[in-house]
């Protein structure tokens, strides 16, 4: 996984300390787990989450998703999965993502 930055380029002289975390722990070292948990799985279940809160992250990580791997077919039915536990309005934005991000 390449480096993550985001934290430090969106809040680094804002919240230097949040942007310290954000970028080397959890990217750094949370991520980079990867014998415990692939990146391909750590973006289904963060990607996951992220759809059940409706948390505007989703869309960051679905683009990281993508790039670790994981293939339409498997967000389409992550999304249709949660449609029935999280809502069906979660769903339809989370849909509307993943047709921007992964296409048609």
């Amino acid at each position: 996984m390449e480096k993550q930055t985001a934290g430090r380029d969106n809040l680094g002289e804002f919240a230097p300390q949040f942007a310290a975390l954000n970028d080397d722990v959890l990217f750094g070292e949370v991520w980079a787990r990867e014998e415990q948990l692939s990146a391909h799985d750590r973006s289904l279940i963060t990607c996951s989450s992220l759809l059940t809160q409706g948390a505007p992250q989703l869309e960051a990580h679905m683009n990281i998703a993508k790039k670790n791997g994981v293939t339409k077919e498997e967000m389409v039915e992550l999304i249709t999965h949660l449609a029935f536990y999280t809502g069906w309005p979660k769903a339809w934005t989370a849909f509307n993502l993943a047709k921007e991000i992964f296409g048609d």
